[in-house]
């Protein structure tokens, strides 16, 4: 009866394994399909749930496209797996910066079954470090949100995550009370595979306090409701705990078959860190079943593989177990070889345990006090950069009063000239005085744009077409030589006019400070600090001021490009073709929500024709119909031009312009650089 009960098993989990396969498949598919971003990474995030053998590249890789999409569920979702990978393997100190990333980003969405289930993982962290108490309180926190939702699944899960603490902890009657409440719930749920894990979880109860025979039937149980459940998990290890409680009553032939079918579960889905484990339970198996031959041959090749994954006390285990087998063959020399490995390693890891849980305790110490120092060291520098602000922005505020004086003063001298005609004479004399003023703020303004001579220094095969909308222009190109690397962008300031130009004056001194200041060279950390910056200057207004600008930035080191951008994105043309980068979409200045701006690195290849640009040349009207010129029509001018020398396309892109427009006003600034690697 057994045997028949064992070949229904195998057929079910070779189904489970097929269903599987074709479910990911089927995803895989439908990936290739797929044409909108957030559609592919929410097909990537139920790929990499039904596949376990992902790893934590995977997962990261759909961290940065969530975040670049602002799809905050499966930035979290994504940040949570990682550090269950990393719990995984011992690493709990980087698993928990990792599920407090993902509480922040849950909490961001106001997702509070996010934030209960990474509680509870945080909570199995601070378990494996020793931190019950801690690990009781995020279980808690984790429970009180699951009753506060009426999620009665998720109490189940706290339930039976809460009975294993104290099962860890040796207190197993506790945990039994635990697992018995959780597996109610999940009864009365008709949920097949928490079923499982909480008769399971009551087997290990009944194991812990002596009670094999009880313990035997909730795994046999558990096993039961995992099959019908389909989890191949869940079937692993039930049978796995079948095939220890009948070895330990020396029923060999049935641990025999369980332990062969948890061999064939781990092998087909290339489970090797369990791997060497299954070849011992069935060596020692075949040992006590008087089968030396095949005990040897399966020792051998567990040790193989433990060796191979550098696991020491699957190592220990399987040298133990080859010790037994060679003695009893009389191989004395093999049985003394294998005795001393397993020596080694069960010395090993005493020692490992005792400098793991030395080094568990600095870490936890040092972890306090790391924190304390951190907000000390902020809170210096807070200070420190409030004085040294308040210094450096003397030059600005003095320019900035002197053209809001400048605007005052145009703006009254127009409200005269409407009033009366009789003083055109003066009107005109004022307004002279008023040009003059502004083309000196031009001058000004001049002085902070690099000189041509300078931009040829270091880019020596480039252009730069410059086109104000008036005397004094919003728009502005900047360039920076660092390190070695040249830095140049392309930047649009809020209006144009004085206005801009006044805007203008803060923004280029912000990309100024990030770089000399604040040693910055990457783009994305310059934009991010320039930011910064823009925003405090603006602060100080009593009265909400959102003006920002809209930027490509470049870095420049041999054929190493570098680019971030805020709104207005990097072209390169390569072989006749387009390849656009684009910007990250909020500007430099006061968003709803600020996120890091992403720095992208390109290898550039020779004769590529690298352009930035701000959006006043697409947004000319013109043309028979008056309407705008359009990025489409850009990227077209620009394929056509590629043979010329970049001053010729200077000239082209200009003369371009200049018909396009025709008799219209000019409506924006221009500005566009182009380089040739």
């Amino acid at each position: 009866m057994r045997k028949l009960t064992f070949i229904i098993y195998l057929i079910i989990g070779s189904q489970l394994f097929c269903q599987n396969d074709k479910l990911i498949d089927s995803l895989k598919r439908e990936l290739n399909l797929a044409k909108e971003d957030s559609t592919k990474v929410k097909l990537k995030t139920k790929i990499g749930e039904e596949s376990w053998l992902f790893r934590i590249s995977y997962w990261d890789s759909i961290v940065e496209e969530a975040n670049h999409l602002k799809m905050h569920k499966e930035k979290a979702h994504a940040l949570n797996n990682i550090g269950f990978i990393l719990k995984n393997r011992g690493r709990d100190f980087e698993a928990i910066k990792y599920f407090e990333q993902s509480v922040e980003s849950y909490k961001a969405i106001s997702n509070q079954i996010g934030i209960a289930e990474t509680y509870n993982n945080l909570a199995e962290a601070y378990t494996n470090l020793g931190q019950i108490e801690k690990a009781l309180d995020y279980h808690n926190q984790s429970l009180k949100i699951k009753e506060e939702t009426g999620d009665k699944d998720g109490i189940a899960n706290s339930l039976n995550n809460m009975g294993l603490v104290y099962y860890n902890q040796n207190e197993a009657e506790k945990a039994l009370e635990f697992h018995k409440k959780a597996y109610l719930i999940k009864k009365e749920l008709k949920n097949l595979f928490g079923e499982g894990t909480a008769l399971n979880n009551i087997g290990l109860d009944f194991y812990a306090l002596g009670k094999i025979d009880s313990a035997l039937f909730y795994f046999q149980k558990s096993l039961e409701k995992q099959k019908e459940g389909k989890s191949i998990q869940g079937v692993n290890l039930a049978l796995n705990n079948i095939a220890g409680i009948y070895r330990r009553q020396k029923r060999y032939d049935e641990a025999l078959i369980f332990y062969l079918e948890v061999l064939n579960i781990r092998d087909s889905i290339n489970d090797i860190i369990n791997l060497p484990q299954s070849y011992s339970n069935l060596s020692q198996t075949y040992y006590s079943l008087g089968n030396l031959s095949e005990a040897k041959k399966l020792a051998e090749k567990g040790l193989e593989i433990a060796q191979k994954i550098n696991r020491p006390s699957d190592i220990e285990y399987a040298a133990k177990g080859l010790y037994m087998i060679y003695k009893k063959l009389g191989d004395t020399e093999k049985a003394l070889q294998t005795y001393e490995l397993y020596v080694l390693m069960r010395d090993s890891i005493r020692n490992e345990k005792t400098q793991k849980a030395t080094v568990r305790s600095q870490m936890l110490v040092e972890f306090e006090k790391e924190k304390l120092i951190l907000a000390k060291e902020q809170e210096k520098k807070d200070i420190l950069h409030s004085e040294a602000q308040k210094r450096k922005n003397i030059i600005i505020i003095a320019a900035s009063f002197g053209l809001i004086l400048l605007l005052a003063f145009l703006y009254f001298l127009n409200k005269r000239f409407q009033l009366t005609r009789k003083q055109k004479i003066i009107i005109e004399a004022k307004n002279k005085e008023i040009t003059d003023s502004i083309n000196y703020a031009k001058r000004i303004q001049a002085a902070i744009l690099p000189p041509i001579k300078t931009v040829k220094e270091f880019l020596p095969n480039s252009f730069i077409l410059y086109k104000p909308k008036d005397i004094v222009a919003g728009d502005f190109y900047w360039l920076e030589h660092k390190d070695g690397k040249v830095l140049f962008a392309a930047a649009d300031c809020t209006g144009h006019g004085v206005p801009g130009a006044m805007v203008s004056v803060v923004c280029n001194n912000g990309l100024n400070r990030s770089v000399r200041e604040h040693d910055l060279t990457e783009p994305g950390k310059i934009l991010d600090k320039t930011r910064e910056i823009i925003i405090t200057e603006f602060e100080k207004s009593e009265e909400e001021v959102k003006d920002g600008m809209d930027i490509a930035l470049c870095s420049l080191e041999g054929s190493k490009l570098q680019y971030a951008g805020a709104n207005n994105p990097l072209w390169i043309i390569r072989n006749g073709e387009i390849l656009e980068i684009k910007a990250d979409k909020q500007p430099i200045g006061k968003y709803a929500e600020n996120k890091p701006y992403t720095t992208h690195n390109v290898e550039a290849q020779k004769g590529d024709s690298i352009y930035i640009f701000t959006d006043g040349y697409a947004d000319q009207f013109g043309g028979e119909k008056s309407k705008k010129f359009k990025a489409a029509n850009f990227k077209k001018l620009l394929l056509s031009i590629q043979e010329k020398p970049m001053e010729e396309q200077r000239d082209i892109i200009d003369q371009a312009f200049k018909d396009w427009k025709g008799n219209l006003e000019q409506i924006d600034d221009v500005c566009v650089i182009g380089i040739r690697a």
